[in-house]
Protein backbone atom coordinates (compact mmCIF):
# COMPACT_ATOMS: atom_id res chain seq x y z
CA UNK A 1 0.00 0.00 0.00
CA UNK A 2 2.82 2.40 0.85
CA UNK A 3 4.61 1.66 -2.42
CA UNK A 4 1.39 2.23 -4.37
CA UNK A 5 0.77 5.52 -2.57
CA UNK A 6 4.31 6.74 -3.25
CA UNK A 7 3.75 6.22 -6.97
CA UNK A 8 0.20 7.64 -6.92
CA UNK A 9 1.06 10.78 -4.98
CA UNK A 10 4.27 11.35 -6.94
CA UNK A 11 2.30 11.24 -10.19
CA UNK A 12 -0.25 13.72 -8.84
CA UNK A 13 2.36 16.21 -7.59
CA UNK A 14 4.53 15.99 -10.70
CA UNK A 15 1.44 16.62 -12.77
CA UNK A 16 0.77 19.85 -10.88
CA UNK A 17 -2.10 18.43 -8.85
CA UNK A 18 -2.74 18.42 -5.13
CA UNK A 19 -2.96 15.36 -2.89
CA UNK A 20 -6.35 15.29 -1.16
CA UNK A 21 -6.34 14.78 2.59
CA UNK A 22 -8.25 11.57 3.09
CA UNK A 23 -8.20 8.11 4.58
CA UNK A 24 -7.62 5.41 1.99
CA UNK A 25 -8.04 1.64 2.20
CA UNK A 26 -6.00 -1.11 0.55
CA UNK A 27 -7.59 -3.47 -2.00
CA UNK A 28 -5.27 -6.48 -1.94
CA UNK A 29 -7.00 -8.18 -4.85
CA UNK A 30 -6.49 -5.26 -7.23
CA UNK A 31 -3.26 -3.99 -5.64
CA UNK A 32 -4.60 -0.41 -5.28
CA UNK A 33 -5.68 2.01 -2.55
CA UNK A 34 -9.21 3.44 -2.57
CA UNK A 35 -10.62 6.59 -0.90
CA UNK A 36 -12.70 5.89 2.20
CA UNK A 37 -13.36 9.24 3.86
CA UNK A 38 -12.04 12.78 3.51
CA UNK A 39 -10.52 14.96 6.21
CA UNK A 40 -11.53 18.59 6.34
CA UNK A 41 -8.48 20.13 8.01
CA UNK A 42 -4.95 19.19 9.02
CA UNK A 43 -5.94 19.19 12.69
CA UNK A 44 -8.23 16.25 11.95
CA UNK A 45 -5.01 14.28 11.76
CA UNK A 46 -3.74 15.96 14.95
CA UNK A 47 -0.86 17.53 12.99
CA UNK A 48 0.40 20.76 14.51
CA UNK A 49 3.35 22.94 13.45
CA UNK A 50 6.35 22.99 15.77
CA UNK A 51 7.33 26.65 16.21
CA UNK A 52 10.92 25.84 17.20
CA UNK A 53 11.66 24.00 13.94
CA UNK A 54 12.63 26.08 10.92
CA UNK A 55 11.28 25.05 7.49
CA UNK A 56 13.51 22.72 5.48
CA UNK A 57 13.73 23.48 1.78
CA UNK A 58 14.87 20.59 -0.42
CA UNK A 59 16.00 21.78 -3.83
CA UNK A 60 16.61 19.53 -6.83
CA UNK A 61 20.41 19.91 -6.75
CA UNK A 62 20.61 18.84 -3.10
CA UNK A 63 18.29 15.91 -3.74
CA UNK A 64 20.41 14.76 -6.71
CA UNK A 65 23.63 15.10 -4.70
CA UNK A 66 22.25 12.89 -1.95
CA UNK A 67 20.96 10.36 -4.49
CA UNK A 68 24.41 10.17 -6.11
CA UNK A 69 26.00 9.39 -2.74
CA UNK A 70 23.70 6.45 -2.00
CA UNK A 71 25.12 2.91 -2.25
CA UNK A 72 23.38 0.39 -4.51
CA UNK A 73 20.18 -0.52 -2.68
CA UNK A 74 18.98 -4.12 -2.21
CA UNK A 75 16.20 -3.99 -4.79
CA UNK A 76 18.47 -2.53 -7.47
CA UNK A 77 21.22 -5.03 -6.70
CA UNK A 78 18.73 -7.88 -6.75
CA UNK A 79 17.50 -6.88 -10.20
CA UNK A 80 21.05 -6.42 -11.47
CA UNK A 81 22.01 -9.89 -10.24
CA UNK A 82 19.06 -11.40 -12.10
CA UNK A 83 19.88 -9.56 -15.32
CA UNK A 84 23.69 -9.72 -15.31
CA UNK A 85 24.15 -13.21 -13.89
CA UNK A 86 20.97 -14.89 -15.21
CA UNK A 87 19.93 -15.92 -11.68
CA UNK A 88 16.42 -16.86 -10.67
CA UNK A 89 14.54 -14.65 -8.24
CA UNK A 90 15.08 -16.98 -5.27
CA UNK A 91 18.87 -17.09 -5.65
CA UNK A 92 19.10 -13.35 -6.28
CA UNK A 93 17.06 -12.69 -3.11
CA UNK A 94 19.34 -14.85 -0.95
CA UNK A 95 22.57 -13.49 -2.42
CA UNK A 96 21.49 -9.90 -1.75
CA UNK A 97 20.12 -10.58 1.74
CA UNK A 98 23.23 -8.90 3.17
CA UNK A 99 25.80 -6.57 1.65
CA UNK A 100 28.61 -8.92 2.72
CA UNK A 101 27.10 -11.93 0.92
CA UNK A 102 26.42 -9.93 -2.23
CA UNK A 103 29.95 -8.51 -2.26
CA UNK A 104 31.48 -11.97 -1.67
CA UNK A 105 29.48 -13.51 -4.50
CA UNK A 106 30.47 -10.80 -6.95
CA UNK A 107 34.12 -11.28 -6.06
CA UNK A 108 33.81 -15.00 -6.81
CA UNK A 109 32.32 -14.20 -10.22
CA UNK A 110 34.98 -11.54 -10.84
CA UNK A 111 37.59 -14.25 -10.24
CA UNK A 112 36.28 -15.99 -13.40
CA UNK A 113 33.87 -18.49 -11.85
CA UNK A 114 30.63 -19.36 -13.66
CA UNK A 115 27.89 -17.15 -12.18
CA UNK A 116 25.29 -19.89 -11.67
CA UNK A 117 27.74 -22.42 -10.26
CA UNK A 118 29.19 -19.74 -7.98
CA UNK A 119 25.68 -19.06 -6.66
CA UNK A 120 25.14 -22.77 -6.01
CA UNK A 121 28.37 -23.11 -4.02
CA UNK A 122 27.90 -19.89 -2.04
CA UNK A 123 24.27 -20.65 -1.15
CA UNK A 124 24.80 -24.39 -0.70
CA UNK A 125 27.97 -25.94 0.69
CA UNK A 126 29.63 -22.71 1.84
CA UNK A 127 26.49 -21.44 3.55
CA UNK A 128 26.12 -24.77 5.38
CA UNK A 129 29.69 -24.49 6.69
CA UNK A 130 29.11 -20.88 7.76
CA UNK A 131 25.87 -21.74 9.56
CA UNK A 132 27.37 -24.80 11.22
CA UNK A 133 30.24 -22.80 12.70
CA UNK A 134 28.32 -19.53 13.16
CA UNK A 135 30.87 -17.76 10.98
CA UNK A 136 30.10 -14.57 9.07
CA UNK A 137 30.88 -14.75 5.38
CA UNK A 138 33.18 -11.74 5.72
CA UNK A 139 35.32 -13.75 8.20
CA UNK A 140 35.58 -17.03 6.28
CA UNK A 141 39.00 -18.42 5.36
CA UNK A 142 37.56 -19.42 1.98
CA UNK A 143 38.50 -16.37 -0.04
CA UNK A 144 36.36 -15.57 -3.09
CA UNK A 145 39.38 -16.18 -5.30
CA UNK A 146 40.01 -19.62 -3.75
CA UNK A 147 36.38 -20.66 -4.14
CA UNK A 148 36.47 -19.54 -7.77
CA UNK A 149 39.67 -21.53 -8.28
CA UNK A 150 38.01 -24.66 -6.86
CA UNK A 151 34.94 -24.22 -9.06
CA UNK A 152 37.20 -23.90 -12.09
CA UNK A 153 39.10 -27.07 -11.12
CA UNK A 154 35.75 -28.86 -11.33
CA UNK A 155 34.79 -27.16 -14.59
CA UNK A 156 38.10 -28.06 -16.21
CA UNK A 157 37.72 -31.70 -15.19
CA UNK A 158 40.74 -31.72 -12.89
CA UNK A 159 38.57 -32.76 -9.94
CA UNK A 160 35.01 -34.04 -9.74
CA UNK A 161 32.11 -32.29 -8.06
CA UNK A 162 32.18 -35.00 -5.38
CA UNK A 163 35.83 -34.23 -4.63
CA UNK A 164 34.93 -30.53 -4.56
CA UNK A 165 32.41 -31.17 -1.79
CA UNK A 166 35.10 -32.95 0.21
CA UNK A 167 37.66 -30.27 -0.57
CA UNK A 168 35.67 -27.23 0.51
CA UNK A 169 35.50 -28.10 4.25
CA UNK A 170 39.30 -28.40 4.30
CA UNK A 171 39.69 -25.03 2.59
CA UNK A 172 37.18 -23.64 5.08
CA UNK A 173 39.21 -24.95 8.02
CA UNK A 174 42.70 -24.07 6.77
CA UNK A 175 42.38 -21.39 4.11
CA UNK A 176 44.80 -23.39 1.96
CA UNK A 177 44.59 -22.98 -1.81
CA UNK A 178 42.43 -25.56 -3.56
CA UNK A 179 45.13 -26.47 -6.09
CA UNK A 180 47.66 -27.08 -3.32
CA UNK A 181 45.38 -29.50 -1.47
CA UNK A 182 44.56 -31.34 -4.70
CA UNK A 183 48.27 -31.75 -5.45
CA UNK A 184 49.27 -32.76 -1.91
CA UNK A 185 46.53 -35.37 -1.51
CA UNK A 186 46.47 -36.64 -5.08
CA UNK A 187 42.83 -35.72 -5.57
CA UNK A 188 43.10 -34.97 -9.29
CA UNK A 189 40.43 -36.68 -11.34
CA UNK A 190 41.42 -39.74 -13.38
CA UNK A 191 40.82 -38.94 -17.04
CA UNK A 192 43.09 -41.57 -18.54
CA UNK A 193 41.07 -43.86 -20.83
CA UNK A 194 43.42 -46.77 -20.26
CA UNK A 195 43.25 -46.65 -16.47
CA UNK A 196 39.49 -46.15 -16.42
CA UNK A 197 38.98 -48.78 -19.09
CA UNK A 198 40.43 -51.40 -16.77
CA UNK A 199 38.07 -50.36 -13.96
CA UNK A 200 35.11 -50.42 -16.33
CA UNK A 201 35.93 -53.96 -17.41
CA UNK A 202 36.27 -55.08 -13.79
CA UNK A 203 32.86 -53.61 -12.91
CA UNK A 204 31.19 -55.15 -15.97
CA UNK A 205 32.72 -58.53 -15.16
CA UNK A 206 31.58 -58.36 -11.54
CA UNK A 207 27.98 -57.30 -12.21
CA UNK A 208 26.66 -59.66 -14.85
CA UNK A 209 23.02 -59.30 -13.74
CA UNK A 210 23.04 -55.54 -14.21
CA UNK A 211 24.81 -55.89 -17.55
CA UNK A 212 22.06 -58.24 -18.76
CA UNK A 213 19.40 -55.80 -17.55
CA UNK A 214 21.06 -53.01 -19.52
CA UNK A 215 21.22 -55.12 -22.68
CA UNK A 216 17.56 -56.05 -22.17
CA UNK A 217 16.64 -52.36 -22.41
CA UNK A 218 16.86 -51.17 -18.82
CA UNK A 219 19.20 -48.28 -19.66
CA UNK A 220 19.00 -46.61 -16.25
CA UNK A 221 21.14 -49.44 -14.85
CA UNK A 222 24.15 -47.59 -16.26
CA UNK A 223 23.84 -45.21 -13.32
CA UNK A 224 24.47 -48.09 -10.93
CA UNK A 225 27.47 -49.26 -12.94
CA UNK A 226 28.89 -45.73 -13.03
CA UNK A 227 28.58 -45.62 -9.27
CA UNK A 228 30.56 -48.84 -8.97
CA UNK A 229 33.36 -47.45 -11.15
CA UNK A 230 33.42 -44.25 -9.08
CA UNK A 231 33.62 -46.36 -5.92
CA UNK A 232 36.50 -48.40 -7.32
CA UNK A 233 38.35 -45.20 -8.24
CA UNK A 234 37.73 -43.68 -4.78
CA UNK A 235 35.66 -40.93 -6.37
CA UNK A 236 38.44 -39.75 -8.67
CA UNK A 237 37.15 -41.05 -12.02
CA UNK A 238 35.90 -38.59 -14.64
CA UNK A 239 32.11 -39.27 -14.74
CA UNK A 240 31.70 -38.19 -18.35
CA UNK A 241 34.50 -40.49 -19.51
CA UNK A 242 33.18 -43.37 -17.38
CA UNK A 243 29.79 -43.11 -19.07
CA UNK A 244 31.35 -43.07 -22.53
CA UNK A 245 33.51 -46.11 -21.78
CA UNK A 246 30.63 -48.03 -20.21
CA UNK A 247 28.26 -47.33 -23.10
CA UNK A 248 30.91 -48.38 -25.59
CA UNK A 249 31.64 -51.61 -23.72
CA UNK A 250 28.01 -52.48 -23.07
CA UNK A 251 26.87 -51.83 -26.62
CA UNK A 252 29.50 -54.04 -28.25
Amino acid sequence: AIEFEIKRQTKILRGGGEVVQETRGWDAGRGVTLPQRKKEQAHDYRYFPEPDLVPVVVDAAWEQRIADQQPELPRARRERFRECYALNEYDADLLTATRATAAYYEQVVSAKADAKKAANWVLGDLQALLAGTKTDISDTKVTPENLAAMINLIESGIISGKIGKELLPEIFATGQAAAEIVKEKGLAQISDSGALGSLVQEVIGGHCAQVEQYKAGKRQVIGFLMGQVMKASHGKANPKLIKELLEKALNQ
